[in-house]
């Protein structure tokens, strides 16, 4: 499975042995016009959101194969429209040189996905649109940070589905997080490939031969979380109420 939201499903741009993520269950709902206000509201958001400070190219990032270990792959296999939830990459170098940059690229699955520029969205293919890229979630503000951190991590580079986090040294880890909110209900898979340069040079596998990465299979239900108001007018969801019926 690509992209299934009314369309039809396309073969993924990039296919590795799936990692599967933590299945998470939601709420119960809120009105489902909130959710699709949180989409036009936010598209903005989702653009400009793709990362920190930016980074550039090096020529002189010398050529490689770096191996690694993909040591954290988690997110929610089902979730509601207007959820929050958090994905999780950890990347582990395993081997005796550093990687001169650790990164990380990320598609929707489908056509629809690899023509967007959105990593968490999918190109509309309807003519005529000013603004055609669409997103299936929304990357909040100040991510991906590392784990723990409340530091914003993963530059932006010439693509802006490609984060990256600097050189990770011999026998280190880098566990990084992307918050994101669901505004597009539907069946997805996400694609991650791992890479260890920005100029394509330097390549990061799992075994020989193998380029690092994994993918998520996601089910975003069209029912939203349940939400209260708090006193200073917060609106945030509900914690530990589940949905006997899903």
């Amino acid at each position: 499975m690509g992209f299934e939201a009314g369309g039809e499903v396309e073969s993924p741009w990039y296919v590795p042995a799936a990692l599967g993520g933590y299945r998470r269950y939601g709420r119960r709902s809120r009105r489902q016009a909130l959710a699709a206000g949180i989409a036009a509201g936010l598209l903005t958001v989702s653009i400009a959101a793709c990362g920190g400070s930016e980074a550039s190219s090096d020529s002189n990032e010398p050529a490689g194969k770096y191996p690694v270990k993909i040591v954290t792959a988690e997110f929610p296999a089902k979730q509601r429209l207007g959820e929050t939830t958090l994905m999780r990459l950890g990347v582990r170098n395993t081997g005796h040189k550093a990687l001169p940059s650790l990164t990380v690229t990320i598609s929707v699955g489908g056509k629809e996905g690899r023509d967007s520029t959105l990593p968490f969205g999918y190109r509309d293919p309807a003519p005529g649109l000013a603004q055609p890229d669409r997103p299936v979630w929304v990357l909040s503000a100040r991510y991906p940070r590392a784990n723990g951190s409340a530091e914003t991590a993963g530059a932006e580079t010439s693509s802006p589905k490609t984060f990256a986090f600097g050189p990770l040294k011999p026998n280190k880890t880098t566990e990084a997080v992307w918050k994101l909110n669901a505004v597009k209900s539907g069946k997805y898979d996400i694609f991650y490939e791992v890479g260890a340069g920005l100029n394509g040079e330097a390549k990061a596998e799992t075994a020989p031969g193998t380029q690092a990465g994994g993918s998520f299979a996601a089910e975003i239900s069209s029912v939203p979380p349940e939400t209260e108001v708090k006193d200073n007018g917060e609106v945030v969801e509900i914690e530990g109420k589940t949905d006997s019926g899903r």
